[in-house]
């Protein structure tokens, strides 16, 4: 049931919201907004990375020159996470109505979360996730969980963008965890949030994830501007080498349990061999 107050007028992106809901079973509506959300998100922000794949001249911002993405890959990968996405996603999609209805998520109310309000509750997402993905991600390189469950995202040493959501249907389901913790967390001290801000929070993460997993960076690259970022600069070592380079979205966990020692020699060393070939060639 759709909460409106008696003297607001809703606008015309909370009135195309409404009417989606209206006269309609909720719990396939949501679902349906959120797949085709995901679906959307996910492989559109791969199409830019896909187009410089095919770009000769940007092949200097690839992380792992030597490691082009082929034909192969990109189907492997694709078929992988299309399985996801329909027997393991969609799902897990569907339970997500019941799920913020029982916790008192407002789903067809009016008006929105002002946009400050969700800055501020997706940044907090953004931290819980990051440090659960750290700590669950570290336990996934351990013995069995390693050999029983992540090596399957560990099967492209030079990741592709697509390769973000490539992985055993466990890691899946124990990751997702940390992408819905902060939600939980947040309306279970205030009682007060919006569907909305969940999906704008989904469509954050699975930017972030793409990138991370792109293989490429570019002078615009994120953690250019903002130090604490991680993206794939950072997980790409952690691809090409099984080691460090934990975290999800920034490096201050890594930071702060010595687990980027490894990725900070490793990148000190290609500085210096850039500095040398650069010097030979001025000379």
């Amino acid at each position: 049931m759709s909460s409106v107050g008696l003297d607001y007028q809703p606008n015309a992106f909370e009135s195309f919201w409404l009417s989606l809901f209206e006269g309609r079973n909720h719990v396939i509506v949501l679902a349906l907004i959120t797949f085709i959300t995901h679906q959307v998100v996910y492989y559109g922000r791969y199409v830019p990375f896909w187009i410089a794949e095919h770009i000769p001249s940007l092949q200097k911002y690839k992380l792992q020159e030597t490691k082009p993405v082929t034909n192969e890959i990109r189907w492997k990968c694709l078929k992988g996470v299309l399985i996801q996405n329909h027997f393991i996603q969609l799902p897990m999609i569907l339970t997500f109505h019941p799920t913020v209805s029982a916790l008192g998520m407002k789903i067809t109310d009016v008006p929105f979360p002002s946009l400050l309000s969700m800055v501020v509750q997706i940044a907090f997402f953004f931290i819980v996730e990051d440090f659960y993905h750290y700590w669950m991600h570290r336990l996934l390189h351990y013995g069995v969980f390693y050999k029983v469950i992540h090596k399957q995202h560990h099967e492209f040493q030079a990741p592709c963008g697509l390769a973000a959501e490539y992985a055993h249907p466990l890691e899946t389901l124990i990751l997702a965890m940390g992408t819905f913790g902060g939600p939980l967390i947040w309306i279970g001290f205030t009682g007060d949030m919006h569907v909305i801000t969940v999906l704008c929070w989904m469509s954050c993460r699975l930017l972030q994830a793409v990138d991370a997993h792109s293989g490429y960076d570019f002078p615009w690259s994120l953690h250019h501007w903002l130090p604490f970022w991680g993206g794939a600069e950072h997980h790409d070592y952690h691809h090409q080498f099984f080691v460090n380079c934990y975290s999800s979205s920034f490096r201050i966990w890594d930071h702060l349990f010595s687990t980027d020692l490894k990725y900070k020699a490793y990148r000190k060393q290609q500085a210096m061999k850039k500095a040398k070939l650069e010097g030979k060639k001025v000379n």
